[in-house]
């Protein structure tokens, strides 16, 4: 039922303002992509022509964390929706508008920081991949890891950790009320350990970046919908463990055609 009173009106006018926000902050990030994209491209129109200065320096690796940072707040800030939302209803519940908002951009801020960090791991992992790719490796080296990954990747679908991580994504009352904690040192608390939540639920998939592609834009909308979909639609652990059986039959399919 609809909350008519002040209070409830408050907090109404309070979670649109914040899912707005949400929304403005996740085009930008989805429209600075594109613009990495054309940087990323000209950058290895550059290393074709130059050979000899294939190697990342200080320049890429930082343009690579700044890639997965944005594609971190454009993927993940679209499903934390439902979680900030509650919590903005029950801070209106007690405190004005300054005091919500501000807080809400705590909580907000722990999360992100949490997948900051994740980025950072990330750019790691592709930095050690790029310099593989410059070694004489086997040629099959390539799809037999990409394989791997996803075979990996649709094996967590079914595993306790996965499924743990998933509810308390699924569940935020259930994580408010086990974890709630007052005042901006709260927020930030919550936000670091639903981000941490979040992560646990899903790092494998995005590891399938490495094996998409990084800057591939559709694998990043269907990531950005599945794990949207896994996290608020009804039925989505179902189609969670759906999608993992996917993930190990592509793993197998890509890892059999390398040694064939």
């Amino acid at each position: 039922m609809l909350d008519t009173s002040p209070a409830g009106a408050a907090a109404h006018r309070e979670r649109w303002i914040v899912f707005i926000g949400l929304a403005g902050v996740s085009l930008l990030a989805w429209v600075y992509m594109l613009h990495l994209v054309s940087l990323m491209q000209n950058m290895t129109m550059m290393e074709t022509a130059m050979p000899q200065m294939a190697a990342w320096g200080g320049p890429e690796i930082t343009l690579t964390f700044a890639m997965w940072a944005v594609m971190m707040v454009a993927m993940m800030l679209p499903s934390a929706a439902p979680v900030t939302g509650l919590f903005v209803a029950i801070q209106s519940s007690q405190n004005g508008p300054a005091v919500v908002r501000g807080r809400t951009a705590v909580f907000l801020a722990g999360y992100l920081a949490v997948w900051t960090g994740f980025a950072a791991v990330a750019t790691a992992a592709q930095c050690g991949l790029h310099e593989i790719s410059l070694a004489q490796v086997p040629p099959a080296a390539g799809p037999l890891v990409g394989g791997a990954l996803l075979a990996a990747a649709g094996l967590f679908q079914w595993m306790p950790l996965k499924r743990s991580c998933l509810s308390s994504c699924r569940s935020p009352q259930g994580f408010f009320i086990t974890e709630w904690r007052d005042g901006l040192s709260g927020a930030w608390q919550m936000g670091l350990k639903h981000g941490l939540f979040c992560v646990g639920c899903c790092w494998l998939l995005m590891t399938l970046l490495l094996v998409t592609g990084a800057m591939n834009l559709l694998w990043m909308a269907v990531l950005t919908a599945f794990i949207l979909v896994e996290k608020i639609a009804p039925g989505g652990e179902r189609l969670s463990r759906a999608g993992g059986v996917l993930l190990v039959l592509a793993g197998l399919w890509l890892a059999a055609g390398a040694l064939l």
